[in-house]
C-alpha cells in the first residue's frame, strides 16, 4: 500500500502513530486491502489531510465512512471523483442547501477538492471501507485516530468552524472547545434525514462565512 500523509499532520499526530491501537489498525487495514477490494485506494486514505494542511484548517466537516462504490471515494468526506454522475443523494442535498443559502448554482462535478484547498477539512470518522459494505471498518481504531485529530484542532487552533451533521458527527461535540470555536449542528444531508426537515434551511454555509469574516479570515467559496 502506498500511503502518505502531509508533513504538518505527520508532526501533529506523531504520538498517535506510535500507539498500540494505531499499529493494530495498520495491520487490519493492510490485511483488508490484501484480501478484499477496499476504498479509497491506499495513496488517498489520508487525502483530507493531504489537501488541507493543519495550519490551514478553517472549517471541519465530519462524515461517517467512505463511499463503498467503485470509483467514488477519494479520501474526502461527501466528495466524489470528478467523473462520477449522478452525484450521491447526500451530496445533492448539500448542493441544494448551498444553492438556497448562498445562491450558488450546482457545480459541474462532485469533487470537493476545491473546498479542501481553501481550508475545509473533509474528514470521515472512519477512513477506509470494504467494497459494497458500508461501515465495514468501524470499530477497528479509526474512530480513536480521528477523535484525536478533532482534539488537536480544538486545542492548538482558534476560530475554526465545526459542521456536525447527523448523530455520529454530533457525538464529536464533546471533543471541541466551544469557547474558542464555532460549532454548528444539524441533521445529516442524507435523504432520510433531509426529507424529515432536519437538513434544509440550516444555512451552515452562510453562517460559516459570516463567522470567518467576523474573525478577519477569508470566506469559503462554496
Amino acid at each position: 500500500m502506498d500511503v502518505k500523509i502531509e508533513e504538518s499532520w505527520k508532526r501533529v499526530l506523531q504520538d498517535e502513530f506510535e500507539k498500540e491501537y494505531f499499529k493494530n489498525l495498520v495491520d487490519f487495514v493492510k490485511r483488508e486491502y490484501r484480501q478484499y477490494t477496499c476504498f479509497p485506494k491506499g495513496s488517498e486514505i489520508f487525502n483530507a489531510m493531504n489537501y488541507t494542511p493543519f495550519d490551514e484548517v478553517k472549517v471541519v466537516i465530519m462524515g461517517q465512512d467512505p463511499y463503498p462504490n467503485p470509483g467514488h471515494a477519494h479520501g474526502l468526506c461527501f466528495s466524489v471523483q470528478e467523473h462520477v454522475k449522478p452525484f450521491p443523494p447526500s451530496l445533492i442535498n448539500i448542493f441544494k442547501e448551498i444553492e438556497t443559502d448562498m445562491g450558488t448554482p450546482f457545480p459541474e462535478n462532485g469533487s470537493l477538492i476545491r473546498w479542501a484547498e481553501q481550508g475545509v477539512l473533509l474528514l470521515n470518522a472512519v477512513l477506509t471501507v470494504r467494497k459494497g459494505q458500508p461501515r465495514s471498518h468501524q470499530g477497528k481504531g479509526w474512530e480513536i485516530f480521528t477523535n484525536e485529530i478533532i482534539k488537536k484542532i480544538s486545542q492548538e487552533k482558534e476560530n475554526v468552524v465545526f459542521l456536525l451533521w447527523g448523530g455520529d458527527a454530533k457525538r464529536k461535540k464533546s471533543l471541541i472547545d466551544s469557547s474558542k470555536h464555532l460549532i454548528l449542528e444539524s441533521g445529516h444531508p442524507s435523504p432520510l434525514s433531509a426529507n424529515r426537515g432536519y437538513w434544509f434551511g440550516n444555512k451552515h454555509f452562510s453562517k460559516t462565512n459570516n463567522f470567518l469574516q467576523s474573525k478577519g479570515l477569508k470566506e469559503i467559496v462554496w
